[in-house]
């Protein structure tokens, strides 16, 4: 089992930034991917950024440029830095983590921008 707690959301106006922090604690030999995924209201999930353990990274087009992941894999943790942010990055933030084959997700934390 692994468990995931979030931690950074808020309220930002547009144009500012937020730092989202994840901490995975658990049985488990180690992490391969963790990464970001978002929901905003009446939207499906999305993926926002993963990175793998070797330290390659994938980003939502939407979000290149703007956000940046960044990983520990000692600490078992993985960041999001998001600059520029937009009214339409509005959503739930989840942060996931791949142990073997399986999905493991935090709570998610609310990240609302105001325009």
């Amino acid at each position: 089992q692994v468990q995931l707690v979030e931690s950074g959301g808020g309220l930002v106006q547009a144009g500012g930034s937020l730092r989202l922090s994840c901490a995975a604690s658990g049985s488990y030999c180690y992490i391969n991917t963790m990464g970001w995924y978002r929901q905003a209201p009446g939207k499906q999930r999305e993926l926002v950024a993963q990175s793998t353990r070797g330290g390659s990274t994938n980003y939502a087009d939407s979000v290149k440029g703007r956000f940046t992941i960044s990983r520990d894999n000692a600490k078992n943790t993985v960041s999001l830095q998001m600059n520029s942010l937009k009214p339409q990055y509005t959503a739930v933030y989840y942060c996931t983590a791949v142990v073997v084959t399986r999905d493991y997700w935090g709570q998610g934390t609310q990240v609302t921008v105001s325009s």
